[in-house]
């Protein structure tokens, strides 16, 4: 017992410190605050998909070993549908590769061109899980922060408004750089880039020959005015050197099924492939059946129409609410969070906060009060950023709308109690 105290643990992991989802998850849970941290659903998927995962589980096959690219059935359901989606003929045997999850498919693509100090380029704020998948296969993640405008803490902006710069990129690329990830819509500001700066990125990922990973598992929730998602992959000749993330989690409210599947030329998806077959060989059966029982049913329905209606119904429960305590936010594009600026909430002076959150950003601190006292529990996004670059979100609380209208309800009559604090 004492000996197997002096095990060294791996460096890959020894340094990750405590996560912000084991600091607030089991807070909200204490609290019993309303949970509008996480970004998981509160609602069952589509019918559809649940009577046919269901279903599977009845089907001897489907319960056993599938192939490690992917069910067949998954497999050409998501050609037909993305081939629209990428406007080409894509090769379910060899363009689309089913994973456990999009964050296997992200682990696996880094697995499958990591080497050693290679470099990959993160916008900020980056999806957290980034970080890790970079360092645990050996690579340096190196940071370029999506800035919003210099008025955002007095009015609500588009997440649109919230930009790269093309020359900070530049400046970024050495000769170690490998490879530049991009997220959209992007989670935590709800950007969808234009064609316009995904050319930009992507001539920069021309000139030096780098890949680009397109986190894009939110492809399927965008709000008007915009009717249609721009696609690096779709853009002069980046199909070459892009790889596309999906999410059947994202798109069917069913995260806990960890299926996701990369998209991309054969040349780089056989990379991530080799990798993948090393990591997890394959991807859960049943639930694969069920995603491309939703993805063949979107073929023909308006499924992904109806659930975008049915999103922009929920994040206006939210906005009407910050509306009214005139707490200014961004407005999302896509996805399902809304960054909200907490500049003007006063917390109370003799408010006592736990030890733990001394050596985290100030808006950990916000995020522990509104989840403590006003019952509502919100993330802080400067876990969605390098230490030294976390006053960039010292005034933001992102709170997710992938919940019931009932329980977002009750969320906002106890965000009403934020009108005593705020300047």
């Amino acid at each position: 017992m004492t000996t197997a105290k002096q095990i060294k643990p791996a460096e890959r992991v020894s340094h990750f410190s405590r996560d912000v989802w084991s600091i607030f998850t089991p807070l909200a849970l204490e609290t019993k605050a309303i949970n509008l941290g996480q970004g998981y659903m509160n609602f069952a998927p589509p019918a559809i998909v649940q009577n046919a995962a269901k279903e599977a589980i009845d089907v001897i096959e489907a319960n056993q070993y599938s192939h490690p690219r992917g069910r067949a059935r998954l497999r050409n359901a998501l050609a037909a549908s993305y081939s629209q989606q990428f406007e080409r003929q894509l090769d379910p045997e060899t363009e689309i590769l089913v994973t456990a999850g999009a964050n296997e498919g992200m682990f696996a693509t880094f697995a499958g061109f990591l080497d050693k100090g290679d470099e990959v380029i993160c916008m900020e704020p980056f999806f957290d899980q980034y970080i890790p998948n970079i360092t645990m296969n050996g690579g340096k993640p190196v940071y370029v922060p999506l800035r919003p405008p210099t008025d955002a803490a007095d009015r609500v902006i588009s997440s649109h408004e919230w930009t790269l710069d093309i020359d900070e990129l530049k400046s970024k690329i050495t000769s170690k750089t490998k490879m530049i990830v991009i997220n959209t819509p992007h989670n935590p500001i709800g950007k969808v880039f234009d064609e316009d700066e995904l050319r930009a990125i992507g001539r920069v990922a021309e000139e030096h020959n780098l890949i680009i990973l397109s986190d894009e598992v939110y492809d399927r929730l965008y709000y008007p005015p915009l009717n249609k998602f721009p696609r690096v992959a779709n853009i002069d000749n980046l199909w070459e050197r892009t790889i596309s993330v999906g999410s059947g989690g994202k798109s069917f409210a069913a995260t806990g099924w960890r299926v996701g599947w990369l998209i991309g030329p054969e040349h780089l998806i056989k990379h991530a492939f080799a990798a993948q077959t090393r990591v997890v060989f394959c991807v859960n059966s049943p639930c694969q059946e069920a995603v491309a029982a939703g993805i063949e049913a979107s073929l023909e329905k308006p499924v992904f129409q109806d659930q975008i209606d049915q999103y922009t119904h929920k994040r206006s429960i939210l906005s009407k609410l910050f509306d009214e305590l005139k707490l200014p936010y961004t407005l999302p594009e896509g996805a399902y969070y809304l960054l909200v600026n907490t500049s003007k909430i006063q917390i109370p002076k003799d408010f006592e906060f736990p030890e733990i959150l001394e050596d985290r950003g100030d808006d950990f601190k916000m995020c522990y009060w509104l989840t403590k006292h006003i019952g509502v529990c919100a993330i802080p996004p400067s876990e969605f950023y390098a230490k030294e670059h976390w006053p960039m979100a010292a005034d933001f609380a992102r709170f997710a709308f992938c919940k019931t209208d009932e329980v977002l309800e009750q969320a906002v009559e106890r965000l009403k109690a934020l009108k005593t604090y705020i300047a």
